[in-house]
């Protein structure tokens, strides 16, 4: 299995974050740890105990960086983009903890105190702790995160790219965002229909996520590489969002079609298992429902191959995302789900190795004084050059 040690590790950090300031106070890994609910599983394992290495690591090298490095242990939340507790625990042991109860023997930590003593954050965790994390930098403005939900070792190599050139790409894809007022989408389903839908990107700026974290109040994923922005929610008086139509979805070989209007999946239009499952969540939980981002990866290019996790597998392109947007600047958060344990973001990607039967997905990006063709079967048709 690959490895990283403090010779990738320093390099990559000074990269994204740039820890120049006097105002940095250190690196801090954040894990999460199974329990009774959620129980322990090989790939889980596996990324606790790549964070102790890489933790000893940069110990170890303490001279060749100069930060203080701890890990912050916390039990897991069940859900992805889920709140955090409200305190975690500083972990100082050789083996990193399988259970919440071993949390006992490691030293309580409130997350106000540990984020003003550590000013950069890598969250290598089960389940994402990204919208937690966005909404705590961005309130305190005194640190900042990386976000690897899912981490394995398959992702190494994404963790060795040109950032500077990716992080120019995402922009170029956010400086088109920013004045769209929509994006038309056309899906073609094998053996199924043509789907059109109409996102609705009024109101909207868009988000930038290259890897570079530089400032401290930002927090995004790592590996990383994608424009962003949440679609209109319709949430100004007399003013209901226009993003309507029909949103496929290939799960587990089946194909979802979801009726949107006024920015929600409000129906399920197919048939079959998978379909009625999805319907009746719909029903349960609304704010499933919700058209939380429009995601524009630019990994593919560089040859990243998907790898079954979607911190890494967004990043390859076109993405849609269902549920909680507050973290991305909208207004669905964990207030509109029935309980803290039903807060989902959700991201679907349209590329072909992962959803075969929608193999062409063409997109239009509709700006004021102009349309501008972005996406044809899925592969990008503007010049980033």
């Amino acid at each position: 299995m690959e490895q990283l040690t403090a010779i990738d590790w320093i390099p990559l950090i000074r990269n994204v974050f740039a820890p120049d300031s006097p105002t940095d106070r250190g690196l801090a890994f954040l894990i999460d740890v199974p329990d009774d609910v959620v129980p322990d599983n090989p790939d889980w394992k596996d990324r606790r105990d790549m964070t102790v290495d890489w933790a000893e690591s940069l110990r170890l090298a303490h001279a060749g960086h100069g930060w203080d490095v701890a890990i912050i242990a916390v039990p897991n939340v069940h859900r992805n983009n889920a709140d955090l507790p409200a305190t975690g625990y500083l972990w100082t042991l050789p083996v990193p903890p399988g259970h919440v109860r071993e949390l006992a023997r490691a030293t309580p930590i409130s997350f106000s105190e540990a984020f003003s003593r550590w000013s950069m954050w890598v969250a290598p965790t089960e389940f994402s702790a990204t919208a937690p994390l966005k909404l705590a930098a961005r309130a305190r403005g005194d640190f900042r995160a990386a976000t690897m939900p899912g981490f394995n070792s398959a992702m190494i190599p994404a963790l060795r790219l040109p950032y500077d050139e990716i992080n120019r790409r995402v922009f170029v894809l956010k400086d088109l965002l920013d004045p769209a007022t929509g994006a038309d989408l056309e899906f073609h389903v094998t053996g199924g229909p043509v789907c059109r839908l109409h996102l609705d990107l009024r109101h909207r700026t868009a988000h930038a996520s290259g890897g570079v974290l530089r400032e401290n109040g930002l927090a995004g994923n790592l590996p990383s590489g994608e424009a962003y922005m949440v679609p209109y929610e319709g949430e100004l008086s007399g003013d209901p969002s226009r993003t309507e139509g029909v949103l496929p979805v290939e799960l587990d070989g089946e194909v979802v079609l979801y009726v949107i209007r006024e920015n929600r999946a409000v129906e399920v239009q197919s048939d079959g298992p998978v379909s009625e499952a999805e319907r009746a969540r719909l029903l349960a939980e609304p704010a499933y429902g919700n058209l939380a981002e429009l995601g524009l990866g630019v990994l593919d290019a560089f040859g990243v191959e998907p790898t079954g996790e979607v911190l890494l597998d967004e990043k390859l392109g076109l993405h849609i995302a269902f549920g909680r947007s507050d973290h991305f600047g909208g207004q669905v958060g964990a207030a509109q789900f029935s309980s803290p344990e039903a807060v989902v973001h959700i991201d679907r990607v349209y590329v072909p190795r992962m959803q075969p039967k929608i193999p062409r997905v063409h997109c239009t990006l509709i700006l004021p004084d102009r349309n501008v063709p972005l996406l044809h079967d899925c592969d990008y048709v503007i010049d980033f050059a």
